[in-house]
């Protein structure tokens, strides 16, 4: 099962990465620009979710858009899942004690992609070696 430091792991990984807290809870930034993050679910989140709600704060993740977005939700409702607060916008929320450590490593440089500014974006993408 996938953690924290798994996620730290990843992005960093990737160039251009930061790391804040942000109300005590990490995320990492390319550019300054968000795209993945420990996002505690807030009291209208576990209503809107009920049984449905993990124990431990998910991750939150760009995707590309959200066709990507619904695919993801529609494909494994078991790890992905969404709230209110998040309608409309590209962003998934990830339960980390379900997801498969290769999965999360295409989430997150999926996130990073998605919010990359395109040429660090596009010269990543020419020097990243072939998917296996």
């Amino acid at each position: 099962m996938p953690g924290w430091e798994d996620v730290r792991a990843l992005a960093f990984a990737l160039p251009e990465v930061g790391e804040r807290t942000s109300r005590g809870h990490p995320e990492w930034r390319v550019r300054d620009r968000l795209f993945v993050w420990e996002r505690p679910l807030r009291r209208a989140d576990v209503a809107h979710l009920g049984n449905r709600a993990p124990d431990a704060p998910p991750l939150g993740a760009w995707v590309p858009d959200l066709g990507a977005k619904e695919a993801l939700l529609t494909d494994d409702p078991d790890t992905y899942l969404t709230t209110p607060h998040f309608d409309g916008h590209p962003i998934v929320l990830a339960r980390l004690d379900r997801i498969d450590p290769g999965e999360l490593a295409e989430l997150v440089t999926e996130a990073w992609l998605a919010r990359a500014p395109r040429r660090l974006a596009r010269a990543w993408l020419d020097d990243a070696p072939p998917a296996p």
